[in-house]
């Protein structure tokens, strides 16, 4: 990876940013009890100077300076004035880049997905569970958090799985003692699987009771189940759009009989609506094609979330204007005749044909933090170098309906920024500082704390 142990003390040790390097200090020491994720220094005013700029949103700046003004950055240019009583960072020889979104995981909830149930909280019981939150069950002390952030990774996007309507994904910040201060949009999409159309090839979905059937002998049987999945799916979408009705008409009319609250129903309402996308998990191409189909159907707008073989209906994908959050993009081949690079190379063929893609870990937490890596072997195997550092940044940021707030490094967008002494996206790169809502966060992790405790071991 990045030779974690090793960010943190060359992170706070540059002599001109002493009141930066207190701050985090002084964090690290007054740690949360049982957290290992540091918390972060308060806003202010900070100028980071004399640095490489990368907005990506437009040209790099080889000398410039990032003015940050409490949440937000307040300028970006080559000749930008700092203002009495900001904070000076002087970045000489270190570039400044956004910060980079996962938007396919299920941080902060599960911590050890093998060997202990109790800290996992992924999934609901049952099929149908719209209203479930991960909004309410992230973890904001979970170690994979401090272990992502360093590398750059300042926001994901977390979902819950399981079933064929898993719930409601969260955007948050990568920093904060509890959800509400981490929260970027508390419900950003609704998470769907469509039960899967034979045996094998995806992972997950349709349920327990399609999963029993599935190792059948009796073909028929399955797809009379997911047939009957399906109906019930389109039954529970439809009676959502009538409640809405029912709520619009009541408000319009309070002669009218009230209806009767269904918070599943509800849920459901800015999905149904149009308002907020349906991320759909789906990996096979006739799986992606009939996700596609289906939100079509039924007037959803579909992200589709894995989009293993999305290349090889690329052409589809951009006729109908969905976007894919790629995964898998590090899995070996599944088929015994894929080419060794069929994954690596997945990235460059979907940009390629016009579809708006973002790059993803594929993991659910503990790997979130190899997200720069994915992208790198993605920029090496056809995508463009500033394509996969959008990939990472301003196209998740984009997709998931908050790219005019993050993403990039514009005036007036959130300060979520990574100051590196490399290029972002190589293995070799450190991590020199960090930026979330305009916060200084310090560098250490369970890694480093860890690397320190055991380094003096004989």
């Amino acid at each position: 990876m990045r030779a974690l142990p090793f960010i943190a003390p060359r992170a706070l040790a540059r002599p001109t940013l002493v009141a930066v390097a207190t701050l985090a200090s002084s964090t690290v020491l007054h740690a949360q009890l049982g957290s290992f994720n540091p918390r972060p220094g308060p806003q202010g005013t900070y100028a980071i100077t004399n640095a490489r700029i990368v907005p990506v949103s437009g040209p790099e700046i080889a000398r410039g300076t990032v003015l940050i003004k409490g949440s937000k950055i307040e300028a970006v240019g080559a000749n930008v004035a700092i203002p009495s009583g900001a904070q000076v960072l002087d970045a000489s020889g270190l570039t400044v880049y956004p910060g980079m979104m996962d938007a396919g995981t299920s941080m902060g909830l599960s911590e050890i997905g093998q060997g202990a149930n109790a800290t996992v909280d992924v999934a609901e019981v049952g099929s149908f569970n719209p209203n479930a939150q991960a909004y309410y069950a992230i973890n904001p002390h979970s170690a994979h958090i401090g272990v992502a952030r360093v590398v750059g990774i300042t926001s994901v996007v977390s979902r819950p799985t399981g079933g064929i309507l898993s719930g409601q994904a969260a955007l948050v910040n990568l920093a904060g003692s509890t959800v509400p201060e981490m929260s970027v949009v508390p419900r950003v999409a609704l998470a769907m699987e469509l039960p899967r159309s034979g045996f094998g090839g995806r992972r997950g979905g349709g349920g327990g009771e399609f999963a029993a059937l599935a190792g059948a002998a009796n073909t028929q049987d399955v797809q009379r189940l997911r047939q009957r999945q399906l109906d019930s799916l389109r039954q529970i979408l439809k009676d959502a759009e009538a409640y809405g009705k029912s709520l619009d008409a009541y408000a319009r009319d309070k002669t009218l009989p009230r209806p009767k609250h269904d918070v599943v129903l509800e849920s459901m309402l800015p999905a149904v609506r149009g308002e907020e996308p349906v991320m759909m998990v789906a990996d096979r191409a006739g799986d992606i094609r009939e996700s596609v189909l289906f939100a079509e159907e039924m007037k959803l707008k579909p992200i589709i979330v894995g989009g293993r073989d999305a290349w090889m209906v690329a052409a589809f994908l951009k006729q109908h204007n969905v976007p894919v959050l790629l995964g898998g993009i590090n899995d070996l081949p599944t088929r015994e005749d894929d080419p060794y690079d069929v994954n690596w190379s997945a990235a460059g063929k979907l940009v390629a044909a016009g579809v708006r893609i973002a790059v993803t870990s594929g993991d659910a937490g503990s790997e979130v933090r190899n997200l720069p890596l994915v992208a790198g072997m993605a920029a090496a195997y056809g995508l463009s170098k500033a394509d996969a550092l959008k990939s990472v940044t301003l196209w998740p940021a984009q997709i998931m309906g908050v790219g005019d707030k993050m993403g990039s490094l514009d005036a007036g967008k959130v300060a979520n920024l990574v100051v590196t002494d490399g290029d972002l996206l190589e293995a070799k790169t450190n991590t020199r500082y960090l930026f979330i809502d305009g916060r200084p966060v310090p560098l250490d992790s369970k890694h480093t704390e860890l690397y320190t405790q055991f380094k003096q071991r004989p």
